[in-house]
Order: C-alpha cells, then sequence, then structure tokens
C-alpha cells in the first residue's frame, strides 16, 4: 500500500522528515533530490533518527552515535548491531510517497 507523504518541496536536500503511518513512525531523507525512507527508531535503543545527524547519506543516532546507511538501512557504526528496515519510495506529481509493506 502506497501512503502519502508530503510534497517534497516540504523535506530540504540534506534533511529528515518523520510522520506515522499505521503506528509505525518512519524518517525520510533528501539525500541531493533523491528520496529514502527508513524506520525512525535506531535498533540500538529506539532513539529518534529524526533528530540525528545527517551526512551525506549517513544517519548518526542522536544518542550514542551508532551510525546508518540511508538507501540501505545497514548499520554502519556501533552500538547498533542491527540493519533499519526500508521502505521503497516513488514521487509523483511532486509528492512523495512510501510503500507499507
Amino acid at each position: 500500500m502506497w501512503v502519502k507523504v508530503c510534497s517534497i518541496s516540504e523535506i530540504s536536500e540534506e534533511d529528515v522528515f518523520g510522520f506515522e503511518v499505521e503506528a509505525q513512525r518512519l524518517a525520510v531523507y533528501n539525500i541531493g533530490g533523491k528520496f529514502f525512507a527508513t524506520e525512525a527508531l535506531c535498533t540500538h535503543e529506539k532513539a529518534d533518527l529524526v533528530k540525528g545527524y545527517l551526512d551525506g547519506g549517513i544517519i548518526e543516532c542522536p544518542k550514542h552515535n551508532a551510525r546508518f546507511e540511508v538507501a540501505t538501512g545497514k548499520c554502519l557504526k556501533r552500538p547498533a548491531k542491527h540493519d533499519l528496515k526500508t521502505f521503497p519510495v516513488k514521487v509523483e506529481g511532486g509528492v512523495l510517497y512510501v510503500e507499507m509493506l
């Protein structure tokens, strides 16, 4: 099921946008005009990644500095040990959609 998130103009480049759908918090990233979506909570201690530091395609957890690649969800730095779940995204007519699997 594709869920409308927002207008792409609402997410600045190198920014993170958080939203909730079906009781799940997601993070949407704009990396150089390309959009990605992951679960929004760090796999270590559930800190909100929307409040983290985004550097290129890497999001750093604001609590313990775990790092994840936003395109794949791959965990790059401990203390997190598990990858983030990622979600397909699409843009149609300037609107961003995320597919809830």
